[in-house]
């Protein structure tokens, strides 16, 4: 179940999940030179593809602003319509960078994401999505947010 709770009120028993009914689709396939102007010069830089935006704004109505700023496990089951091969990360990059843009999380830095345990890629002909369960991360005897020693 999908909760607007603010998110100082999330605890180690709760979780919010939701689904994502499209497609999933990756940012990094398909990129796009655009030129932009930055004093006389006009300067190249990489940019998502028109697939990837389209995605991206068709997502906004699944999503409710939280804007999550603490550690968060993301789970996100990507259930493709085909059985290609696709890159784990890269569809998780895109998932964390539409969870920002519509303010579900703060920011997708490595304080607020720091884990996506679970997270996996399945086939669904049928029915493709992307289900989210997002969870306060709890610490584990041995963690060290610092360092490794």
């Amino acid at each position: 179940m999908y909760t607007e709770r603010g998110a100082k009120e999330m605890n180690d028993k709760d979780k919010i999940s939701f689904v994502i009914p499209l497609p999933p689709i990756t940012k990094k396939n398909s990129q796009r030179i655009g030129r932009r102007k930055i004093g006389n010069k006009t300067v190249p830089f990489i940019m998502p593809s028109k697939k990837y935006k389209d995605y991206e704004k068709a997502c906004a109505p699944f999503l409710v602003p939280l804007s999550i700023d603490y550690g968060v496990n993301i789970k996100a089951v990507f259930y493709m319509p085909t059985n290609r091969k696709v890159d784990l990360v890269n569809l998780e990059e895109a998932l964390h960078d539409i969870l920002v843009k519509y303010g579900v999380l703060a920011d997708d830095n490595s304080n607020i994401i720091i884990s996506c345990d679970g997270s996996r890629v399945r086939h669904s002909k049928n029915n493709p999505r992307t289900e989210v369960t997002i969870t306060a991360y709890k610490s584990y005897e041995g963690d060290s947010k610092d360092t490794d020693e």
